[in-house]
Parts: structure tokens; C-alpha cells; sequence
């Protein structure tokens, strides 16, 4: 059985550590590459100021190299007995080279080094959804243009209101993530601060050079105060939560209206019958099981930041291990948030639109409002063009005239698709990605 690398004189109870160790083990082991990574950089730094010698830190670089092939590949374990990634890391790094290997802790506790962790993790696991939100901005920026022509009902309080179009539809959803990009960018920001050499959060009296350690991760900056450093574990979380939040809310209203606009009394779009699912009982059903999955799951999802106030807004300054329970809720997120996105992406690119809704007379009184404007516009008060048109509806005598001309900016006849795409592609080009790729790279050289 592997010894803690705390432990000393006295074996834990058995229950106890079971307890405590709770899910780390299986949550750490996404952890795995990045742990390996922020142990890179601590040695070299470690290196550079006499705590280690040349030899040393290339024989324990060429061992985390083999470390990070094992993690990538999905082939990195933590043993029964192991608490968790940092535990198995240097276990196995002791293993290969003696008391070299006991060598990587010096100046750092698993307290930042978990903090390090899950910014690196929560770092590039925004790449991957900024990347799949984009993807699904460009679809639906694309059905937007294609079908800016098509009119469907526009609705207030679930009662007919006024004309909207599919251009309008599409292309509302698509500014929506673009907003949500713009909180992802604030978390990415947030996340891409370096928190190492904080230790257990006070510090430590080796000569630390933690500028060294932040420009090998490819960070915008440390965290400059080691006790709000320690403080960022779970505030890290909880904003990055939020960031993902927003893009849950957008795609569980895209999803409601799906379900929705699918259904026999909208007829507004359809799925390829591929794209549905049966029922045992009623031959004809073809129901969008994926936008009802996707809603529920986004619905869920926006519950998380919540979540994870509820476990931190109690605690104060310093490290508590209730932080360890964030693990459970935050790590697997992203994966389900990005499986939502991109489910989406590929339904709303083969979505059918119906290009005669409004043939219906049911939808007749949509144009109301544009008959009032017309009356308006040649010359009559508005408040008696409304109530002339109101009277005629009241006397069933109201007969639409279904041409309209909208102009203004962001409006049926001048969607502004092109700005929004531009604003998506501003926030985008303040990532960065690139800078952080550069780094992890070098690395690993």
C-alpha cells in the first residue's frame, strides 16, 4: 500500500480515508497532463535558482515526458492507496529515480498545485468550447443569410404579434453566443492567471521565482497575492461556471424553441426522420429527443455556478477541503456543456424550413402593426390609426397586406449578419490561444 505523502508515524482509518479521498482519484486523472505540465515548470524554476541540479532536472523531465505520453494516451492510473494525481505523479517519479523524485516538492504544496491544475485543465477545456460555440455560431449565421427571406410568426406572451423571419431567428441565437463568447473571454482571463508558488497559501521562504513558472505555463500573469491566490480556488470555478452557464441558457432557448417549431400545431421546421425517434405505441411519432435532452441537460448546467457558491460562500480565507467537492461538479461540465453544442450544430445545420407559414390566415393579424404604420406614414396620428385598425379587427373586416419593409439596422430587411459576425470575431482574436499552445510546447521539447 502507498505511503501519503503526508503521512508519518500514524496509519488513517480506512473509512476515513475513503471518505476523504471521496472522487479524486477518478477526477484527477483528468487532471493528469496538467499536473505533469505545472511540475515541468516548477523544476525548471527549481533548476534555475540551486534547488535542483542539471543533471536532476533533466533526468526527472525525460521521467515526466513518459508521465505526460501515459496521461495522453489514457493510460495513466492512480493506484489504490494513491490520494491523488500529485501523489501518483511523484510516486512514480520516486519509483524510476530514487530521492531525485522526492525532489519536486520543494517550494509547493498540493494546495497550489491543485489551483495550477485546474486552471491549466480549465484553460484548455475553454479553448474546446469557444471552438465548438464558434462552430455553431457559423452555422447559424449561415442559415440565417439562407433563409432571410422566409417570414415566420413572431410572438409576445405566446400570442401571435408581429412578422419575424428565419433570418431573424437563426441569426438571434447566433448574437446570443456571441455574448456568451464575450463572458468565456472574461473566465479564460480570469483562469489564465498563474498561481504557483502561492504553496499552501502563505508562500514559502525558497527563493521562488514565480515570473519564471508563469512565463513557461504561457500565462497572462500570476496571481500576484499568495493568500488571494489560495482564495481563487473556487472564485476560478464559479466564473468560468457562470461563462458556461450563459452558453447553457442560450442553447436550452434555441431548444425550447425547436421542440416547439417541430411540433404539429407550429409546423415551423422539421428534422430528417433520422435526426427523430419512435414511439412503442404510436406508429406516427417522430419526436426531437435531442433538443429535449439538450434543454434539460443545458437546464442543468446552468445550475452549476450556484452549486458551487453553496459549497464556497461560508468558507474563509485559507484551504478547506470542502474546495475538493467543486472537483465533482466543475470537471465533468465542460464535456456535457461542449456534447450539447455540438448536437446542436449538427441539427440546426440539417434543420427544414417551412417557407409558407404565413399562407395560414391564422397568422393574419400579424401584419396589424404594419398597417397601422402604414396609415401612420401618410400622414395619420398613430393613436388613430391604432384604433381604426383595432375596430376593423373587432368587425372581422381587418385584410392584411402581407408585403412588408423593414430597413432599420438588426430588422427583417437588414439583418446587420455581417456586424455580428465581425463582433464574434473581435472577441475571438482576444484569446490568445496561441501564446499558451507556444508555451505547453516548449515544454514537452
Amino acid at each position: 500500500m502507498a505511503t501519503k505523502l503526508w503521512e508519518k508515524s500514524t496509519q488513517v482509518n480506512a473509512r476515513i480515508e475513503a471518505f476523504t479521498v471521496g472522487r479524486d482519484r477518478e477526477m484527477d486523472v483528468f487532471l493528469a497532463k496538467y499536473d505533469v505540465l505545472g511540475s515541468m515548470a516548477h523544476i525548471r524554476m527549481l533548476e534555475s535558482v540551486g534547488l535542483l541540479q542539471a543533471d536532476e532536472l533533466k533526468s526527472l523531465l525525460d521521467e515526466l515526458k513518459n508521465i505526460y505520453k501515459l496521461a495522453e494516451t489514457g493510460a495513466f492510473v492512480i493506484e489504490a492507496g494513491v490520494e491523488d494525481v500529485h501523489s501518483q505523479v511523484e510516486l512514480i517519479l520516486t519509483r524510476k529515480l530514487g530521492d531525485v523524485g522526492k525532489k519536486i516538492h520543494s517550494g509547493r504544496s498540493r494546495n497550489d498545485q491543485v489551483l495550477l491544475d485546474l486552471k491549466l485543465f480549465a484553460r484548455a477545456e475553454i479553448q474546446k468550447t469557444v471552438s465548438s460555440v464558434s462552430d455553431l455560431f457559423e452555422v447559424l449565421i449561415s442559415q440565417s443569410n439562407r433563409y432571410k427571406d422566409v417570414l415566420l410568426p413572431g410572438y409576445t406572451h405566446l400570442q401571435v404579434a408581429m412578422p419575424s423571419s428565419f433570418g431573424l431567428w437563426f441569426g438571434a441565437y447566433a448574437e446570443s453566443l456571441a455574448d456568451d463568447l464575450q463572458l468565456l473571454l472574461s473566465a479564460w482571463k480570469i483562469t489564465n492567471r498563474n498561481p504557483l508558488g502561492s504553496a499552501a497559501g502563505y508562500g514559502s521562504s525558497f527563493p521562488l521565482n514565480r515570473q519564471l513558472t508563469t512565463d513557461l505555463l504561457g500565462f497572462d500573469s500570476m496571481n500576484f497575492n499568495v493568500v488571494y491566490a489560495q482564495m481563487g480556488r473556487g472564485k476560478m470555478e464559479r466564473t468560468v461556471a457562470n461563462a458556461l452557464a450563459s452558453v447553457a441558457a442560450t442553447i436550452a432557448k434555441l431548444a425550447f424553441d425547436a421542440c416547439m417549431f417541430t411540433s404539429q400545431n407550429f409546423g415551423f421546421i422539421s428534422l430528417p426522420d433520422e435526426f427523430t425517434t419512435g414511439s412503442s405505441i404510436m406508429p406516427h411519432k417522430k419526436n426531437p429527443d435531442v433538443f429535449e435532452l439538450t434543454r434539460a441537460k443545458c437546464n442543468k448546467l446552468q445550475s452549476l455556478p450556484q452549486q458551487i457558491m453553496m459549497i464556497t460562500n461560508n468558507l474563509p480565507s485559507g484551504y478547506f477541503r470542502d474546495l475538493q467537492i467543486i472537483k465533482e461538479i466543475f470537471v465533468p461540465a465542460f464535456a456535457e456543456l461542449t456534447d450539447c453544442i455540438e448536437m446542436t450544430t449538427m441539427m440546426m445545420s440539417e434543420v427544414k424550413v417551412n417557407t409558407e407559414i404565413l399562407d395560414d390566415t391564422r397568422y393574419d393579424y400579424l401584419f396589424s402593426v404594419e398597417e397601422v404604420n402604414r396609415l401612420t406614414l401618410s400622414g395619420m396620428p398613430f393613436r388613430d390609426a391604432y384604433k381604426q385598425v383595432g375596430l376593423k379587427i373587432e368587425e372581422g373586416n381587418f385584410h392584411p397586406n402581407k408585403s412588408i419593409n423593414h430597413t432599420h439596422q438588426g430588422s427583417i430587411g437588414n439583418l446587420f449578419n455581417d456586424e455580428i459576425s465581425n463582433y464574434k470575431n473581435s472577441i475571438l482574436s482576444e484569446f490568445c490561444f496561441e501564446k499558451v499552445k507556444d508555451a505547453e510546447r516548449n515544454l514537452l521539447l
